[in-house]
């Protein structure tokens, strides 16, 4: 493993655990969006479904178990634990617009037309619009706080990294992945506009 995928993990891992701190010590989920944690966590249950019939490495299972974990936790503290503190009236994003196209193009664009293939697809083209709804919820209230903009900071350089990451392993492994790399893309450009607010806003407080 490269240093630049294993950055990007401990970046992936500290937007996660940054949210559920955020959550934990201010009991409240106010600002963050119920709709883009479900399907985080659905990303994770799609991807992560090798764990039942591979093993990579201990390293490779446990960030799995606890990407998983992390994210039921957090749909967890939204919808039940601080359920009365959860902004559902500016958490309106239609996400059946995302979960419908991104499942069909999934069927028909994949590496191998299998169950657990199709799922991996469909869950690495559903990760990179997934935070669309948790911006919508910003640009619609007009403001995000500090420990959110910091949350999705490190969700951008998760991306960033992984990009950088796949130009390694293109030229040290010759390893590409079309898929993977397109979606990544996309899902990196959207948070670029939130670089610039952590820097300008968030980075200050």
């Amino acid at each position: 493993m490269n240093i630049f995928r294993l950055t990007g993990d401990l970046s992936h891992l500290a937007a996660i655990i940054i949210l559920l701190l955020k959550i934990w010590k201010t009991r409240s989920c106010a600002g963050i969006s119920g709709k883009s944690q479900v399907l985080f966590a659905l990303v994770f249950t799609t991807r992560y479904l090798d764990l039942l019939t591979s093993f990579i490495s201990l390293y490779n299972t446990t960030m799995k178990i606890i990407y998983i974990g992390c994210a039921y936790a957090t749909v967890y503290l939204i919808y039940l634990k601080f359920k009365a503190t959860y902004d559902g009236n500016h958490d309106t994003f239609r996400v059946e617009f995302l979960v419908v196209p991104v499942g069909g193009l999934a069927f028909l664009v994949n590496h191998d037309f299998s169950p657990l293939e199709i799922l991996w697809t469909f869950s690495i083209y559903l990760e990179s619009v997934a935070i669309l709804p948790q911006l919508f919820m910003i640009s619609k209230t007009g403001e995000a706080e500090t420990i959110t903009t910091h949350y999705l900071f490190f969700l951008g350089l998760y991306r960033a990294l992984y990009l950088i990451n796949w130009v390694w392993r293109f030229y040290f492994e010759g390893f590409f992945d079309m898929i993977a790399i397109v979606a990544g893309v996309v899902q990196t450009i959207l948070y670029c506009d939130f670089f610039y607010l952590y820097v300008t806003k968030g980075k200050s407080s």
